[in-house]
């Protein structure tokens, strides 16, 4: 089961919205189940149409600062079994591929579903701001003598009181950009660090 977590101001439910509006027609249909916390989306070829059959789930949950998104193994035995029909006819009858083109067409459209429902949620998250990185509010330093997690900006350690200053990250004072204490040179915009850090 292949994971993401997108953190920033993004819910279960725009997401199994977007993936509703972008998957329900043509050859799929969308089923949706569960609360605005955690949401089970099913993507599965439309019954009526050609091809082998294949569904393939997205559970979506909020997390703090954003949502995880959890797509499991699409089920691709139909498929399979379409395709393995379709080369069996051509290998009796080369011609009888002319009336099994909806239906190849249908399947490589169907091995390809993981990857456009990635790409949907990704460019949906982009649109509203989320992104895979924590937010500030969620990232963590970690304390050189006892290895405790600390927030950022935070002076001296919560578990054992040593001084933090030199991990802590530090912005560029021309163009704002955080770089590490390590660092002597802005990566964004080429400044030298000024030697008070």
């Amino acid at each position: 089961m292949d994971q993401k977590n997108y953190h920033g101001s993004i819910l279960p439910v725009d997401v199994a919205t977007v993936l509703n509006s972008q998957f329900n027609r043509g050859a799929f249909r969308v089923m949706k189940q569960g609360n605005d916390d955690q949401l089970a989306v099913q993507i599965a070829n439309n019954e009526t149409l050609s091809g082998g059959q294949t569904a393939l789930t997205v559970i979506i949950q909020k997390i703090e600062d954003g949502v995880s998104v959890k797509i499991g193994q699409q089920a691709l035995f139909g498929v399979a079994a379409s395709l393995g029909f379709s080369i069996f006819s051509a290998l009796r009858n080369p011609w009888s591929l002319l009336g099994r083109l909806d239906d190849i067409a249908t399947d490589i459209e169907s091995l390809q579903l993981t990857q456009q429902v990635w790409d949907c949620i990704d460019a949906f998250a982009r649109s509203v701001g989320a992104s895979q990185e924590l937010s500030e509010r969620l990232r963590r330093l970690e304390c050189d003598y006892c290895g405790s997690a600390n927030p950022v900006g935070e002076s001296n350690c919560v578990a054992c009181g040593a001084p933090l200053g030199g991990i802590q990250p530090h912005t560029c004072s021309k163009c704002g950009y955080v770089f590490k204490t390590d660092e002597k040179y802005c990566p964004n915009c080429g400044t030298i660090k000024p030697v008070d850090y």
